[in-house]
């Protein structure tokens, strides 16, 4: 209970601070508009504000998923071959390095318009800590337990899927859990950049129109859509790995 009670409180505390801060200080709705006038937003037009919504849901998961299939894949094969470590790490490192902001007009003039551009700047932008994560989850066996497969004539098959995996599942998450958040992230950026449809559409738009209530509200569904994939991976995390929350104390 008090878990869920402090959380909340942390929220309902920031809220009500901010309201207070637009009362006090007199502070112009187009510059920092109060709670009321959000949801007065929302509340004007809330099919657009969550059809966008759903657009920047389906991009985010879409490419977060594409990332998780090929940052475990990338992972597992530089880990598995030293040598391909030492050649194709420094360009990964080197390819990470790169402003995404700076690719995402790159994309639409090789992709197209539409969702394509969107959801490879989500992969570009969340491969790299997936990857990251699991290399080194499946380095940091310990010398014990690959003595003990040893001792058992595992196979290394075995000693990979029983020992190495397991072992490196916790890690694993850490890096989704980042990779989730940085895939909202990405989802907006390439809206912004591409501005069909999304949540990072709604931001440009309001913008131009000087509409700073549907601005922030569109903000507040990003963050409740953040919010909501990061405690989701949390909650797959303590039932496929319930055992992780132990290991990291």
């Amino acid at each position: 209970m008090k878990a869920v009670a402090l959380p909340i409180a942390g929220v309902l505390g920031t809220i009500a601070v901010w309201w207070a801060a637009t009362v006090v200080f007199g502070i112009r709705q187009i510059i920092l508009p109060a709670p009321p006038d959000i949801v007065a937003a929302f509340r004007a037009q809330p099919g657009y504000l969550l059809r966008e919504t759903g657009a920047t849901a389906t991009e985010t998961l879409t490419g977060f998923g594409l990332a998780v299939v090929a940052g475990l894949v990338v992972a597992v094969l530089l880990t598995a071959w030293r040598a391909v470590e030492r050649a194709m790490l420094p360009v990964l490192v080197a390819l990470n390095s790169i402003p995404k902001v700076a690719l995402a007009p790159l994309l639409v003039v090789w992709l197209g318009f539409g969702s394509r551009p969107k959801v490879v700047l989500v992969v570009l932008i969340c491969v790299f800590p997936v990857v990251v994560a699991t290399m080194a989850g499946l380095t940091s066996t310990p010398a014990e337990l690959g003595e003990l497969s040893r001792s058992l004539s595992a196979s290394p098959w075995q000693t990979y899927v029983k020992i190495r995996l397991p072992w490196a599942l916790p890690q694993v998450f850490t890096g989704l859990k980042v990779a989730v958040t940085l895939a909202v992230i990405g989802a907006v950026v390439a809206e912004i950049n591409n501005p069909g449809n999304g949540l990072g559409a709604v931001i440009v738009q309001s913008g131009m129109s000087l509409d700073t209530p549907l601005a922030f509200a569109a903000i507040t569904l990003l963050a409740v859509l953040s919010t909501t994939l990061f405690y989701l991976v949390v909650a797959l995390e303590r039932w496929l790995v319930p055992w992780a929350r132990a290991i990291s104390g």
